[in-house]
């Protein structure tokens, strides 16, 4: 394609522009997107609104987080790539860690080799690639010395965007590759001497603890609208107080909150579970509803702010993080949103079963202030014991957490097999019964015997349930 060719050759979108006639540039919107003013607004930045640095090495870095990184199979793939000619740096995420003096768990790297050129480098030097569905997104994954894999990505350039996906072409600019990402603080690169290359300003934006787009909000989130929520997330990370956000890129995500109809849910709930248990999670979760974010990620509208602020209140007083779900599940009305929010992030059925519980018991559980109570919860055939003890934490009742958590459960004397032998018919029923049974036994404190429950309450819950056939139906704490 013309533009793709342009656009590799070009060493930026300052440069770029000036290659394009008005024509060109005509048929250039038509291509990328129908809206004006995005349009409009890419213009701009292709004319150099966008703020560049001249020389963009800013620091040299000799520090503990940056001489952790290197072992004996960096060493060797920093070798192999000069052997053959190509550039290689860290890119992103790992960069903005260790300049927060934090050693990063996940290292990126770029590259200025072509997919093609590093699978032909490893072929010839005999080392193995690993997980080659990366390759149509432009990376390979080399194992060296079969001990450390390392992900390198070739440079690229989006060239058409969805919303969702990007049409890339692989290019051997630097900062074109830079320009393409979402935050200026994971735009930057970090060469093997200690060089850091920051092309939009992140190396300040990150000591100012500022969270910014690279170039204009708006382009940038109409490019992947899942930046609204990494936008989020990295604030938590980064920024020192909790409503310091600028106007104009609330209202961008404001104007953009539709888009994350677009967004597969496990992707959505990927970046919300990071969130909830990051620095400022209240603060940045109330924002994100006020921009209108909330009924694109399963939440009802409107949202139950009044239990999740209480939720949150409750989670410092206990020195365990609560689970994300937990929070979530503050903001829903019933079970039926828990269905809706699961239907949409696609929860794990842990989460999904676990805020289904919080919904069903945490009103009724409120007023329970007996241990007795939850120890009888914990028999009941739909309450797993965690999750009991993540109701106490969720009502904030910390006395009687502890007092459950240490409680060891005695064994139930009592299996099918014995209501069988004792006259209870097979199928439903035997549940029904067991459950009645599991009751009566917690009522008197897990202390009848199996031959008192066989012979003298047995046959009572039988001849019961011949003449009143129960619904099996989900029960709330009762005391």
């Amino acid at each position: 394609m013309f533009i793709a060719r342009l656009v590799c050759k070009s060493h930026s979108f300052v440069d770029l522009y000036k290659h394009i006639s008005r024509n060109s540039y005509r048929q250039f919107a038509t291509v990328v997107s129908t809206d004006r003013e995005l349009l409009e607004r890419r213009r701009r930045e292709m004319e150099g609104t966008l703020r560049v640095r001249k020389d963009p090495v800013v620091v040299k870095l000799d520090t503990p987080e940056f001489k952790s990184i290197f072992t004996n199979e960096l060493y060797d793939l920093i070798d192999l790539f000069k052997k053959y000619g190509h550039e290689i740096r860290i890119a992103g995420g790992a960069v903005r860690d260790i300049l927060m003096n934090i050693s990063p768990k996940d290292i990126d790297f770029a590259t200025t080799a072509t997919p093609d050129q590093m699978k032909d480098m490893f072929n010839k030097e005999n080392i193995r690639m690993i997980n080659m569905k990366g390759e149509k997104h432009g990376t390979i994954t080399p194992r060296i010395n079969d001990k450390e894999n390392f992900e390198i990505t070739t440079l690229r350039i989006d060239v058409l965007t969805d919303g969702r996906h990007a049409e890339v072409k692989f290019t051997t600019d630097w900062q074109l590759d830079a320009n393409r990402r979402d935050l200026t603080i994971n735009s930057m690169f970090l060469g093997f001497d200690g060089s850091v290359y920051d092309y939009f300003y992140g190396y300040d934006d990150l000591k100012m603890r500022r969270v910014v787009f690279v170039g204009d909000p708006d382009t940038r989130i109409k490019e992947d609208f899942l930046r609204i929520l990494r936008y989020f997330r990295f604030y938590g990370r980064i920024a020192n107080s909790a409503n310091n956000h600028d106007q104009f890129t609330l209202e961008a995500i404001k104007n953009n909150a539709t888009g994350l109809q677009k967004i597969s849910g496990e992707r959505i709930w990927s970046e919300v579970r990071k969130l909830l248990v990051g620095n400022f999670a209240q603060e940045l979760m109330l924002t994100m509803l006020k921009c209108g974010i909330g009924k694109y990620i399963g939440l009802p509208d409107p949202q139950n702010i009044e239990e999740f602020n209480r939720v949150m209140e409750a989670s410092k007083a206990f020195k365990d993080d609560f689970l994300p779900i937990m929070f979530m599940t503050g903001l829903l009305h019933s079970p039926e949103d828990a269905m809706k929010l699961h239907e949409r992030l696609k929860l794990s059925a842990y989460e999904r079963d676990l805020a289904l519980f919080l919904t069903q018991n945490r009103e009724s559980a409120r007023s329970i202030d007996d241990l007795k109570s939850y120890k009888k919860l914990c028999m009941q055939p739909y309450a797993k014991r965690e999750y009991v003890e993540e109701l106490l934490r969720y009502n904030n009742m910390p006395e009687l957490y502890k007092q459950l958590k240490e409680w060891k459960s005695p064994s139930f004397p009592i299996n099918g097999s014995k209501l069988k032998d004792n006259g209870c018919p097979p199928g439903a029923t035997i549940g029904v019964v067991m459950n009645q049974l599991k009751g009566i036994w917690a009522d008197e404190d897990f202390k009848i015997n199996e031959e008192d429950l066989l012979r003298i309450h047995l046959p009572k819950i039988l001849e019961d349930v011949k003449a009143n056939p129960p619904q099996l139906k989900k029960q709330k704490v009762n005391k």
